[in-house]
């Protein structure tokens, strides 16, 4: 029973951390440019009813999670206006962003509430899916899933691999100084923005298309907070935000596993969990990732006004 059990939290753990990935990379590469973004949540509402309600409409949930990215890019680069053009305050920008995503997504899926659709299916690893008790388990999933770690490795391949990523970086750190060098810092951080929010849509159409194949308003539950804890937890690195995900999923599944199996504690208490671990993470590592943090991050650079 305990091996059954401890197989359903990491089969949980993997399919809850994927759209923390996916959002941990949107927020991460942001960061990395020296944007910080709270309206992460509403990125991802507004990807989840756009590839809901196209999958819908289309029968297609690759449609949707097409429809899913390219709401959640367009989505946040009202964000960018607002922070790189009009030089607002990032944070209050982002919290603005959030609630908006929050209401604007309800009424988009106000007429798809009670709808349900096939979603992305679990797609088979051949030979590996026939191990026996683990088959099963680890290797039936959905693409999203199977792509997520290979994102991650793209996202570390681009900023720390090309020269398009020194630039980034280096619009992260010092502005200035990149401006000096012949870069443009708004139409970097516009660029990096757009792929954010491209990866945010991403992480929103798992929730609707994969995990709950349905449409539920605020849905989302906090993940977009997750993804900024998990992104000083990995210390600005892509690659080590995987395993702050499955940690991160980890500590969703389980809750659910210890409900669902009605182990005789709280629910109040269960649904802490996540919750607390983002606390724990933030109380004990804030300190030690100063060092690590984008020496520009949440200020605005105004040299080529």
């Amino acid at each position: 029973m305990s091996e059954i059990l401890l197989v359903s939290i990491l089969s949980g753990a993997i399919l809850s951390g994927a759209p923390l990935l996916y959002a941990t990379l949107s927020e991460l590469v942001g960061e990395r440019a020296g944007i910080i973004n709270l309206g992460l949540e509403g990125i991802m509402l507004m990807g989840a009813v756009a590839g809901f309600a196209t999958t819908v409409k289309t029968g297609n949930p690759a449609l949707g999670v097409v429809a899913a990215a390219l709401a959640g890019a367009l989505f946040n680069m009202i964000f960018a206006f607002m922070v790189i053009s009009r030089n607002a305050n990032q944070l209050a920008s982002g919290l603005a962003l959030m609630f908006c995503g929050v209401g604007l997504s309800a009424l988009i899926g106000a007429p798809f509430i009670g709808s349900r659709i096939e979603g992305l299916g679990a797609t088979r690893v051949p030979l590996l899916t026939d191990i026996p008790f683990f088959g099963r388990s680890f290797f039936q999933y959905d693409i999203l899933v199977y792509a997520a770690i290979p994102s991650a490795v793209v996202v570390w391949w681009f900023l720390f691999r090309t020269r398009w990523g020194l630039a980034i970086r280096a619009v992260g750190e010092n502005p200035a100084a990149a401006y000096a060098a012949g870069k443009d810092p708004h139409l970097l951080q516009y660029q990096v923005l757009f792929i954010s929010g491209l990866l945010g849509g991403m992480a929103g159409a798992h929730l609707s298309l994969a995990l709950a194949h349905t449409w539920a308003e605020w849905m989302t539950a906090g993940r977009g907070f997750f993804a900024v804890a998990l992104v000083i937890f990995a210390k600005w690195r892509p690659l080590r935000a995987i395993g702050g995900a499955l940690l991160f999923g980890g500590a969703i599944s389980l809750q659910l596993q210890m409900q669902a199996r009605g182990i005789p504690v709280s629910s109040f208490i269960l649904d802490m969990l996540p919750y607390v671990l983002s606390l724990t993470v933030l109380a004990i590592w804030g300190r030690a990732r100063r060092s690590a943090v984008p020496g520009s991050l949440g200020r605005v650079f105004q040299g080529t006004e």
